[in-house]
Formats: C-alpha cells, structure tokens, sequence
C-alpha cells in the first residue's frame, strides 16, 4: 500500500517536470532515482504522458482544417512571390542599365543638393516654430489677448528665437519685442484708464445697487459677507486683472499698484466733494451716498480678488478719510435744513448707507455718532415747527368753554383728551367741557411730537432705556421752553381780555392734571416703566404752573389798568367846601367801577379759589392805593375837608363792596383790610381826632395804627395851605384863627413825633 506522503512526493515531481525548463530539469530527475518507489513513479509517468498525447491529439484534430487551409495558402503566396522576384530582377536590371549612362559630376552634385535638403529641412524645422509662434502672436495682438500675447512673447524670445539661429526675420522679430511689449503695456494702461472713467461714472449706479439690495434685508438680523452684493455683477473687473497681470509679467507690478491706488484717491476726492446745493432736495444726498458706496463697492472687490494691488491698511486709510470728509459734508448740509420731515429721510438714508458700507467691513460708529449729534439739530427743527403749531393753536382759540351736544362729540373730545370727570359725564346734553379747544388741540401736538422723537431714534441701534430717555428730554425741552413761550405769549399780548386770562387758566390747570398720562404714553412707545431709576421726569407739571402763575399775574395786572382806567375818569374838586344837608352820594366813576368788578368778579367762578380771592384783594388794595396816590399827589396842593368828605363817601361805597363779598372764600372782613390804611387816614382828619391818635402813636391798641405821620403830615400841609388862602371863614374869623392855629399845632407836634421816631 502507496503512503500518502510518497504520492504526494511524486504529484510534486510530475508538476516539475511539467513546468521546468529541460536545463534545468536534473535535479527533478535525480530526486525520481533516488526514491524507493522507483517503478511506482515511472507508472505514474506514463499515465501522465498518455493524458497528454490524448490533449494533443485532441488538439490537433481540433486545428487541423485550419493548418489545411494555411498550407493551401501558403502555396499560393508563394507562386505570388515568385512572380514579384522576377518583377525586381527586371527592375534592377534595367537601374543597372540606366545608371551606366549616369556621370560621376552627375552622381555627386545630386548628393550635395540631397545634403542642402537635409540641411533645408533642418533649419526650416527649427525655424517653422518660431514663424507659428509669431502668427499665434499677430493673432493674439489682434484679438486684444494681450496677457496670452505676452506667454507667446516669453517663449518666442526664450526659447525659439535662439534655437532658429541668425537670420534677419529673427533679427527682425528680436528688435520688434520691446516695442509690442511697450504697446501691450500701453494698451493694457489705456484699457484701465477707461475702466476707471467707467467706474467714476457708473458709481453712482453701483451704489444704487448694492443700497437696494441692503434695503431688502431685515435690519433686525446682522448681515454677513455672503449677502453683500457681489460687485462683480454690477462692474466688469476684467481689464484691472488684464493689467496687473501683463504689469505683473513685466516686472512692473509696484508701478501699476502705485498707479492705481493714486488714481483711485483722486477720484475717491472727487466723490466725497458734495455738490454745492445738495442741502436742498433728498435726492442730492441720495447721489452723493451712492457714489460713495458705489467707490467703497469696488475697492472692496478689488481688496479680495486681487493679490495685493490694495490691501486693507490702504482700503482703512482711504476710509478713514472718506469717513472725516463724510462727517464734515453732512454737519454743514443737514445745517441747512429746516424742514424735520427731510432730516428724518436723511437720517433713514444715512443710517442705510452706514448699514450697507458695515455690511462689507467698514466700521461706521462714526456715521451714527453723528446722527446722535444730528438728533439735537433735529430736536431744534421740531421745535421751531411746534412753535409755530402752537401759536397758531393759541391764536385761533375762542378761550371759551367747549360745548357739546351729543355723545359724540363728547367722546370726540374725550379721545383727544383725557378728561376725568365723572360728574360732568352725569350732566345732560348740552353741556359744556371746562377747557376750550387749545387744550385738546395741545395735547395731540404734544403726543404728535413724541411720536416724531420716535421716529428718529429707530434702527440707531439705541436701547430702550436710550431712546426713552431721548424722548423725554425732548419732550422737556417743547414743554418748558416752546409750549412755555408760546402760553406766555399768548397771555401777554395785547387786548387780551380778563375772561381770556379766566380760561388760560383753567386750560392750563387741565393740561397740568394730564401730565401723568403724557408719562404713560411714552412708557408705553418705549417699553420702558415711568418708576424706572434714573429715568427722566416731564417737566410738565412745572411748566403749566408757571403758565397759570404767569396769566394769574396778568389778570392782577390786567384788573388793576382796567381800574386805573376808571380812576383816570376821576374828577375831584380838591376846593369843594363841606356840604350841609343832604348826604353825600359815590362818586359816577366809582359806581361804574364797582359795577365792573361785580361782572367781572363773576367770571371768575370757575377760577380755583385762591386765585379769585388774590384778584379781588388786589384789585380793592389797588383802589385803595390809587385813591391814596390821589389824596397825596404832589400836584394837589390845596385840600378842602369838603373834598375829603366825598373821598370818604367813595371809601364807603368800596367798603361796601368788599362787605358783600364779591368772591367766596373770604373769612369775615378780611377783603375790608384792603382799605384799612385809608379809612383810618380819613376818620382821623374826618373825625379830627388828633389827640387820640398823638397820645396812642405807637402803641399796639392805637386806633389809627396804619396811619404814617409822614402821610398825616402832607394832607395837613395842604389843608394848612387851603385854610391860608381861603376866605370863606372871614365871618367867623376867630374860628377861623382858632382852627389855624390847631392846625398849626398839630403840624408841629406831628413834626416832634416824626424827629423822635427818626432819631
């Protein structure tokens, strides 16, 4: 039995022997003789050789037509082949033949001129390229491909040229390189002027452009470099890379760089000089924004297409001055400008133009620095517009209350302003609002201006705190400066009646009570609470005080010329002797004044108490006053006590007068007090009471304790006077000469006492 390994061992000899080159096959057949199994092997060899003549048999008939066919062939070639023999024999036979006519001078001039070809052949090989490379080159020159002109110029110089050896065309095309290198560099500057003239032109359009497309974008999300608009749709920056590639090329880029970044400041000068009259439409500031974003649009481009023709120190620098000539520009033109609706527009232009120009990197706090500094001059604006509303306003007002007949109206008025009082809504229609018209009308103004403050702090990127605290100042300074004024002047000027003044007051007193809803509405505008720390209060309260202060006073002032211009009707016979008989009666100009008072002192119950009561007091202390200035004036030299008599009867009739209380509010006789200085001066001289008032001078229970002895001593001087040059006692001489001396006596006396006080 054949062991596994020793079949094994002769599978791996037989493969050997199969696959080895027969030099080679020794080895094998040594390691055959060697084994044991010496018989087995060869058995097994002769299986296998008997397999593979089977293969080849096989193999044989398989190809056998085939070879067949080939012989067939084969031996139709060959009588072809044959035949093409003789064919070459003949041929060579008859060369033979002709070459014995050929001569030897023949032979070798035909060698030499089989030579010149050769040598032909091999120059114009060399030389062919060189006469392509230059067509290619008239092609490229032509076709205004000035960068592909130059490569061909390089290589034809380089490398052609010098391999196509010395001759003229070369010579030729050697001198004429400088120059088409000069005319390319010519035309490329030439192509770059005009793109640049294009550019200066077409900024504007640029501007436009990228601004619009600024406009589309919400300005509540910050806009990054993917949605700036690309300048390359707007500008064809073809001839800039042309040039600096050709400028590259030869050698000359720090020229071209130096070229352009000083043409490029020129026209960035140009752009920045604002026409001389864009102050006076928006449209001219809307230009010179363009034109500026259209400049910055393209440098921008320039900035990060190019290697290095600008870099960003010199696109800083060119900003940074632009910004300053920018800022300069806008604080003198927007100076101009009195119309608040055109700054406003100009704020939202600048505020677009700043958003577009960060947009692309330039940094713009400048831009709104100014526009805060703008916000003053805006302020400024709105107040002189608001002046002018107002006074309109004030002088179109009837200064009566406002009557009401239905409903609507009364809700009419009620939404313009708020009015809390419930006991007027109880009343039946008609009926009357406490205010007139200007109280409304002003309040709406004020609120119509708090919107205007509004509308400029938007997209300023302001807090809310910020833009509440901008408003309210604002607001101060129409309250307390322009609504201030105007009230002022509508109380001041002339032929303004008491019942005029009766209503400022009123409507003053309401648009005082309403300041707290003015507060309301600006927190609710700025979503700021009105409590907040540091957050500014209206001055309202004050302003409308002072108003009311201010027509308070001028109804005092008013009341007392009205007066005056009764006193003026005034007609006393200072000589009037004393009148027996009959009782005295008031004077006709004190009647009618006193008829006066009572009509107008009825107006005023609509007035806060405390402002009727002080213009009755003052209106009774300045008839005493007045009535005073009479008894004492200078040109009255001569004073009968008949005539102090009738002054004592007008006293009367204006004590009276106070007694009835004219106004309510006063405790007892305190509106009498008015005439207590005068109505002690006449009981003294009436009653002649002079010892009374010598003994008890200066005590505090003196009855005539408001009696100045300086006063006392005047009026009796010029009785003194009267009774000296007076006749009508000549009856009653010694009477006469006893009341002198009394006098006389009095005066001296009143004298000591004034000298004893004084010392």
């Amino acid at each position: 039995m054949v062991s596994m390994e020793t079949a094994a061992e002769h599978e791996r000899i037989l493969r050997e022997i199969e696959s080895t080159d027969t030099n080679c096959i020794g080895p094998t057949l040594r390691s055959v003789y060697d084994g044991q199994e010496h018989g087995l092997f060869m058995e097994k060899l002769d299986v296998r050789i008997r397999n593979h003549d089977r293969e080849i048999e096989k193999m044989c008939n398989h190809h056998f037509q085939g070879f067949v066919d080939s012989i067939t062939e084969l031996l139709k070639v060959r009588g072809e082949a044959q035949k093409l023999k003789s064919q070459v024999t003949e041929t060579n036979r008859r060369l033979q033949d002709d070459g014995k006519e050929v001569s030897r001078q023949e032979l070798k001039q035909c060698r030499v001129q089989q030579r010149n070809i050769a040598t032909t052949i091999d120059k114009l090989t060399h030389c062919l390229p060189v006469l392509e490379m230059y067509s290619r080159l008239q092609e490229q020159m032509k076709a205004k491909r000035y960068y592909p002109a130059l490569r061909t110029l390089e290589q034809l110089e380089q490398k052609c040229l010098p391999r196509a050896g010395q001759y003229r065309f070369c010579s030729i095309m050697a001198e004429n390189i400088p120059k088409l290198r000069t005319q390319i560099r010519d035309t490329a500057m030439s192509q770059l002027r005009d793109f640049l003239e294009s550019i200066r032109k077409h900024s504007d359009k640029i501007g436009e452009t990228a601004i619009k497309q600024v406009r589309t974008i919400t300005h509540a999300h910050r806009r990054s470099r993917q949605e700036v608009p690309g300048a390359q749709d707007l500008v064809d920056f073809s001839p800039v890379y042309r040039c600096l590639h050709i400028y590259t090329v030869l050698g000359l880029r720090d020229v071209f760089e130096n070229y352009y970044r000083k043409q490029r400041r020129k026209q960035a000068r140009l752009v920045l000089q604002p026409h001389s009259n864009m102050h006076e439409t928006l449209e001219g500031y809307r230009r010179y924004f363009n034109q500026i974003v259209g400049f910055f649009v393209v440098e921008d481009h320039v900035l990060h297409t190019t290697q290095g023709l600008v870099n960003r120190a010199y696109v800083e620098e060119l900003w940074e001055m632009a910004l300053s000539k920018i800022v300069a520009a806008l604080r003198t033109h927007s100076s101009y400008c009195d119309d608040p609706n055109l700054v406003l527009d100009l704020k939202n232009l600048i505020v677009l133009f700043a958003d577009t120009l960060q947009g692309y990197g330039f940094p713009v706090t400048h831009l709104f620095d100014m526009l805060l500094e703008m916000r003053e001059q805006y302020g400024e604006i709105l107040l002189k517009r608001w002046n002018l509303t107002f006074r309109q306003i004030l002088d179109q007002d009837n200064y009566s209350p406002i009557p009401v007949s239905t409903e609507q109206e009364f809700r009419h008025y009620t939404s313009q302003f708020p009015l809390q009082d419930p006991e007027l809504e109880k009343l039946s229609f008609p009926k009357k609002l406490p205010f007139s018209e200007f109280v409304p009308k002003v309040y709406c103004q004020l609120k119509e201006f708090i919107y205007a403050c509004l509308k400029y702090s938007e997209d300023l990127h302001l807090s809310s705190t910020e833009v509440d605290d901008m408003i309210r100042k604002s607001t101060n300074l129409l309250l307390t400066r322009t609504l201030s004024h105007c009230l002022q002047y509508a109380i001041k000027k002339k032929n303004v009646g008491l019942a005029e003044l009766v209503q400022v007051i009123i409507n003053t007193t309401h648009l005082e009570q309403s300041c707290h809803f003015l507060e309301e509405f600006i927190s609710n505008i700025t979503n700021v609470p009105p409590d907040t720390v540091n957050a500014t209060k209206l001055y309202g309260t004050s302003t409308f005080k002072d108003a009311r202060h201010a027509a308070e006073a001028e109804i005092y002032t008013s009341l007392n010329a009205k007066i005056d211009q009764f006193l003026q009707l005034a007609d006393y016979d200072w000589l009037a002797a004393v009148q027996g008989g009959g009782a005295l009666t008031a004077s006709d100009y004190l009647i009618d004044l006193i008829a006066f008072l009572k009509s107008t002192f009825s107006v005023f119950t609509n007035l806060p108490g405390k402002v009727a009561q002080t213009a009755c007091m003052s209106a009774c202390k300045h008839i005493s006053t007045s009535l005073m200035q009479l008894l004492l004036d200078p040109e009255v030299r001569q004073i009968s006590m008949g005539a102090l008599h009738q002054l004592n009867t007008d006293v009367q009739e204006c004590e009276s007068f106070a007694r009835a209380g004219p106004v309510a509010g006063f405790q007892g006789d305190t509106l009498l007090l008015a005439f207590s200085d005068l109505r002690q001066l006449l009981e003294l001289f009436v009653q002649w009471d002079w010892s009374t008032y010598l003994a008890d001078y200066g005590k505090p229970t003196c009855k005539y304790l408001r009696v100045n002895p300086h006063t006392a001593l005047a009026l009796l001087e010029k009785m003194k006077e009267m009774s000296r040059k007076n006749n009508v006692f000549a009856q009653f001489r010694k009477t006469d000469r006893d009341r002198q001396k009394l006098i006389d006596t009095v005066i001296k006396q009143l004298r000591n006492l004034i000298a004893q006080h004084h010392t």
